[in-house]
């Protein structure tokens, strides 16, 4: 019931202004019958009831004019305390919603300094202009705390919705990030794996064109796949209403062999290990699995001087364990060393983001390394305890 008519003042916000408006005279009018506990100090009922109208009427511009509401509504409330009737929330409602909207919509700043305007207005109009006898605690610091209640709530509310976008925006930009790892992964190990192709069947054109024919079939298929994978992430962008989103599961490890069989028209040998019973990977792991050992077989086919990489697949209870590593040298001086290089950053982050971990770096009996620790299922970086 709460969702709906909170669906319909949203869609109808006028008609929720006016509906909150006609709640709130008939509760002042009721408030205007009971202002005093002795019906010969009373004062004339309809006085109290031609105020509460007029602070009522002016809740319709609540929303477009807080300020000026505000002011209206306080000025009646303390019209209605120098004519006698006591402020009790059932009077206060009118300025009470006044403040909530204002809170709800303004800055700290003019939230605080209306709040306390219209608590001090109250209670000094209750205090020195009150003709009645009316109790001290009541006529003064009742008021004032149903006033800055109101501005609390209103307050309140401006915070949760400033949580709430803070919480959409980092989930947008994190989205932004896993998209650009994806377009990341997949173009420099497709272009790289076309560029080393093209430049082998060149080579062989003229000596192996039989070989060099098979190359450039190679080639064919490995700007198929680009085209595929790249679609299918270009497609994450899309809208949820877009029928032409693609539908292709993400890859994983079940088309590793396919991956390291890519590098051979490259002359890369890549040779697959696996140690320890196959677990389950959640679809976010077994995709990080698989981007990290396709990022780190690429930097092989890029900057080592070497013909053979091994991969190795150690899987636990709780989790798996990749190594890729070559024994080549380093082709140029932009070989990355531990922790830099772009593709580095990539599957650090990549690792992190699913709770698990990653080391690279040079090997002491030559070559390099890449070592990732993966959960079976993502956990919150934050409980990563890697140093």
């Amino acid at each position: 019931m709460l969702t709906r008519w909170q669906r319909h003042a949203e869609a109808h916000p006028r008609a929720a202004d006016a509906a909150v408006a006609l709640l709130l005279f008939g509760v002042s009018f009721s408030g205007s019958m009971l202002s005093t506990t002795e019906p010969s100090d009373r004062p004339t009922w309809w006085t109290g009831v031609l105020i509460s109208a007029v602070a009522c009427t002016s809740l319709l511009w609540q929303r477009g004019r807080p300020r000026t509401v505000v002011a209206v509504t306080t000025v009646c409330a303390m019209g209605t305390s120098a004519m006698g009737f006591l402020l009790t929330p059932l009077l206060l409602g009118p300025v009470m919603s006044a403040l909530y909207w204002l809170a709800a919509g303004a800055d700290r700043k003019t939230t605080r300094r209306y709040t306390l305007g219209v608590a001090v207005l109250v209670g000094a109009t209750a205090l020195f202009a009150d003709p009645v006898n009316h109790s001290l605690l009541l006529k003064t610091l009742n008021p004032i705390a149903w006033v800055l209640l109101s501005a609390m709530f209103g307050s309140g509310v401006q915070l949760r919705r400033a949580y709430l976008e803070a919480l959409q925006a980092r989930a947008a930009h994190a989205e932004r990030l896993r998209i650009a790892r994806e377009l990341h992964d997949v173009v420099a190990h497709h272009l790289t794996l076309a560029n080393a192709q093209a430049g082998t069947a060149a080579h062989l054109a003229r000596t192996h064109p039989d070989q060099a024919q098979r190359i450039l079939t190679d080639l064919t298929g490995t700007t198929a796949s680009a085209l595929r994978e790249l679609k299918a992430t270009v497609g994450l962008l899309r809208q949820a209403n877009d029928t032409e989103t693609p539908l292709e599961p993400s890859p994983g490890l079940a088309r590793l062999d396919d991956l390291t069989a890519s590098f051979a028209s490259t002359g890369l040998t890549v040779t697959v290990t696996t140690e320890g019973e196959p677990r389950e990977l959640s679809a976010a792991v077994d995709l990080t699995a698989f981007r990290i050992v396709q990022e780190a077989l690429t930097n092989v086919s890029k900057h080592a001087a070497t013909k053979t990489a091994y991969v190795h697949l150690a899987h636990a209870p709780d989790g798996l364990t990749l190594k890729i590593t070559d024994d080549g040298r380093p082709t140029a001086p932009t070989v990355p060393a531990a922790g830099h290089g772009f593709g580095l950053i990539g599957m650090r982050e990549r690792a992190h983001s699913v709770g698990g971990h990653l080391h690279a770096g040079h090997r002491p009996e030559g070559g390099f390394e890449v070592v990732a620790e993966l959960p079976s299922h993502p956990r919150n970086p934050e409980e990563n305890s890697t140093p």
